[in-house]
């Protein structure tokens, strides 16, 4: 079976890359890390859910506009249906040679994925809903599902403040991903918190939010007298901030520069510099 070069795109592979941080800052915290599970949990996570999660959000909504890593999106047919049920299906098998709790959490994301997008359950159409699923199920939950599938001990444990500034993080970025479809999203039938908040209000809160998450991370580290690992973490999201910051100023002056384009700048520097800070706690590890 040859599968379609649309099908492949929609699943969009190269965004799995904005949410390897997560998985990174998770893996980095046991103190003994048995490293072919976690190894194993990357490859589930970044090439059969994430992707999967993509292919059925595109495969829902039809976009004929830019979505996240793809600007021109091509109409899915019903291939891409069938292959994200083969998808998710392999990662939550595959999931029991980790253990059976890592199997429970990948169902879990499966179907709270799937119960977003649906269009029977559609929970992306409630505001607040939808938002909390995104950031508990991304942020949250693959936390302590990185930190428990790679301890040595598979460990249920897992630091509460390491998932709440998972969390955190992602609810900050979040709204920013929706800034720039306001009108499409309304035409769907969609509200979204970015919607709620209006233009700047997005950038208020997602700026709170951020805040908040390093505030947390702050507390994380602190309690394991790492603070020095933190003052590293603070380095390497200073970029971030930055492009945060000018992005803001634009859109003060000119609400158009909400769009697309500046969005994924905004992702891709995020997504290169959390990157570059968790796996450097994993390098000092």
């Amino acid at each position: 079976m040859i599968i379609k070069s649309s099908t492949i795109q929609l699943l969009r592979f190269p965004f799995s890359f904005f949410l390897l941080p997560v998985y990174l800052f998770g893996i980095s915290q046991p103190l003994d890390t048995n490293w072919a599970r976690a190894a194993l949990l990357f490859f589930i996570l970044h090439f059969l859910v994430y992707p999967s999660s993509n292919g059925y959000n595109s495969y829902m909504d039809r976009d004929e506009s830019p979505i996240g890593g793809l600007e021109h999106p091509p109409l899915p047919e019903r291939e891409l249906w069938t292959l994200t049920l083969v998808m998710d299906l392999l990662a939550v098998g595959l999931s029991f040679i980790l253990s059976n709790a890592s199997a429970l959490a990948v169902a879990f994301y499966i179907l709270a994925s799937r119960a977003y997008s649906s269009r029977k359950i559609r929970l992306k159409k409630f505001a607040f809903l939808g938002f909390l699923v995104v950031v508990c199920c991304q942020g949250g939950l693959i936390f302590w599902l990185s930190y428990h599938a790679s301890h040595a001990k598979l460990s249920m444990h897992v630091p509460v403040t390491g998932m709440l500034a998972s969390t955190l993080l992602l609810a900050g970025a979040y709204p920013l991903t929706q800034i720039y479809q306001h009108r499409q999203d309304a035409a769907d039938g969609v509200t979204t918190i970015s919607m709620r908040m209006g233009v700047r209000g997005t950038f208020r809160l997602s700026g709170l939010l951020f805040m908040l998450a390093f505030l947390v991370l702050g507390l994380h580290f602190g309690l394991q007298l790492e603070l020095d690992r933190f003052l590293v973490l603070l380095i390497f999201f200073l970029p971030v901030t930055v492009y945060f910051i000018w992005w803001a100023i634009q859109v003060w002056k000119d609400p158009a520069k909400a769009d697309f384009r500046h969005l994924m700048k905004m992702n891709i520097i995020s997504a290169i510099c959390s990157t570059a800070a968790f796996g450097s706690l994993l390098i000092w590890k």
